[in-house]
C-alpha cells in the first residue's frame, strides 16, 4: 500500500478511487467536502473556493506537508489546466503521477493539438484566434478552464477575449473516450455520454457523465484513430479523456484532458490502479471486456441561493446516491453545484432518466430553502 496524494479544485473522486484501489489517499483541495476528509487521511486547502483557483503558496506548502506525512507521490486532477507551473513546482517536492507540464500546455495550444489532426485527417471543428467576421457560429473557449466553464458564445464578448481561441459551432452530441496511456499508445477503457447544462453565464457547462456506451464502429474507430495520433504526439501517460461531437455517425474531435477526467469513477477501480501502472511502470492493461451495465453521475446545480445548514448537510448525507457533499455552513449561489449524484442501469437511456429523476426529487425536498442575498459566499464547481 503506498500513501498518495492527490491535489484538485475537488480531489474527492480521485481520492476514494484511491483508497478503493489499497492505497492511503492525502487530500489537496478547495472544498474539504465531507466525503472527501471521510476517505482522506489528512486534507488540506489549496485555494478560495471563492477564486475557484488553485493558490500556488497554500498548494506548495501542502504538498510539501504530504511529503512530510509520507506520500511517495503526488496525483494532479482538475484545476492546473489555470496553472501549468504549478505541475513543475509541485514536481520539484514531490514525484508527479502523471503528464508533466509541457504536456498539458502543448495539447492546449489549437495550433499543435488541431494541427496534429490536421495532418492526419481527423475531422475536428474549424477554429481561429482572432474574432471571425461571422461570429454568429462561433464559440470563444478559453485557456485553462475545465468542466465547459467559460466557453461563450463568440457573438456575447463585448470586450476583447481572454486568452483562448474561437472555434465554430459544430452539430453532434457531446461524448468522450476514457483512455489510460504510456507515452506511445493508450488502451480506451471506454465511450462516454456527457450530460450538458446551461446557466447563466455559463451556456456549456459539464453536468456530468454516463459510460460506457456503445458507438458505432466508423465512430469508435475513428475517436481510437484520434487517440493514438496525440498520445504519440504528446507523449501522453496515464488517465485521461478525448471528447469529441457525435452527429450521426460523423465525428468532430473537441479536445484532449491530459489528466484523470470525471468519467475515471466510471471504470473504477481498474482505472486508478491502471495510471499508476501506465505513470510508474510503462505498463497498459489489456482491452476491458464489456460492462455488463451502465453507471452515471450527475452535477446538481443550485436553482436559487441557499445556505446548506445541518439539516440539509445530513439530509444530502443520509441519500446512497449522493456525493461531493458540502459542510454545514457552506453558501451556494444560484446556478453553482450543490453536489452530485449516482445510478446505474442497463444502459444509457435508463441511467440518464434515474439522473433526471433523481435530480428533481433532491429540488423537490429543498424548495422550501430559504433563499441568500447576493452577498452570500458562493460555492464552486467540483
Amino acid at each position: 500500500m503506498a500513501t498518495l496524494a492527490v491535489a484538485a479544485l475537488s480531489a474527492r473522486s480521485l481520492v476514494e478511487a484511491a483508497v478503493s484501489a489499497g492505497h492511503e489517499a492525502l487530500a489537496l483541495d478547495l472544498f474539504g467536502d465531507i466525503d472527501t476528509c471521510r476517505a482522506a487521511r489528512r486534507w488540506w486547502r489549496i485555494g478560495d473556493p471563492a477564486a475557484l483557483r488553485i493558490e500556488a503558496g497554500p498548494f506548495c506548502d501542502a504538498l510539501r506537508q504530504a511529503a512530510a506525512n509520507g506520500a511517495s507521490g503526488w496525483i494532479a486532477g482538475s484545476g492546473f489546466e489555470a496553472e501549468p507551473a504549478l505541475l513543475d513546482a509541485g514536481a520539484k517536492l514531490l514525484p508527479l503521477l502523471g503528464n508533466p507540464a509541457a504536456a498539458w500546455q502543448q495539447v492546449a495550444d489549437p495550433q499543435r493539438f488541431f494541427g496534429c489532426l490536421s495532418r492526419h485527417g481527423v475531422p475536428h471543428p474549424a477554429w481561429s484566434r482572432q474574432r471571425p467576421a461571422d461570429a454568429e457560429h462561433w464559440l470563444f473557449k478559453p485557456v485553462g478552464r475545465c468542466g465547459g466553464w467559460g466557453v461563450q458564445p463568440a457573438m456575447a464578448l463585448s470586450t476583447p477575449a481572454a486568452a483562448g481561441y474561437f472555434q465554430r459551432c459544430t452539430p453532434g452530441r457531446p461524448v468522450s473516450a476514457t483512455f489510460v496511456a504510456d507515452g506511445r499508445s493508450a488502451i480506451v477503457l471506454g465511450f462516454n455520454q456527457q450530460r450538458v447544462q446551461a446557466a447563466p453565464g455559463r451556456p456549456y457547462g459539464f453536468a456530468g457523465i454516463v459510460g460506457p456506451v456503445p458507438l458505432a464502429a466508423p465512430a469508435a474507430a475513428e475517436m481510437r484513430r484520434a487517440l493514438a495520433l496525440l498520445v504519440a504526439e504528446f507523449g501522453l501517460v496515464g488517465l485521461g479523456s478525448l471528447d469529441a461531437l457525435l452527429d450521426g455517425e460523423a465525428l468532430a474531435v473537441l479536445e484532449l484532458n491530459p489528466r484523470p477526467p470525471a468519467s475515471h469513477s466510471l471504470y473504477e477501480p481498474q482505472a486508478f490502479a491502471a495510471h499508476l501502472a501506465a505513470c510508474q511502470r510503462g505498463v497498459l492493461p489489456p482491452a476491458p471486456a464489456a460492462a455488463p451495465g451502465v453507471q452515471g453521475q450527475a452535477i446538481v446545480y443550485a436553482r436559487h441561493r441557499l445556505q446548506v445548514d445541518a439539516a440539509l448537510a445530513a439530509l444530502l448525507a443520509e441519500r446512497p446516491d449522493s456525493h461531493d457533499l458540502p459542510l454545514p455552513g457552506t453558501a451556494v449561489a444560484a446556478g453553482d453545484p450543490l453536489c452530485s449524484l449516482w445510478a446505474q442501469g442497463p444502459d444509457a437511456g435508463t441511467v440518464q432518466a434515474r439522473l433526471d429523476a433523481a435530480t428533481e426529487q433532491l429540488w423537490s425536498s429543498l424548495d422550501h430553502r430559504i433563499c441568500l442575498p447576493d452577498t452570500a459566499l458562493e460555492r464552486h464547481p467540483p
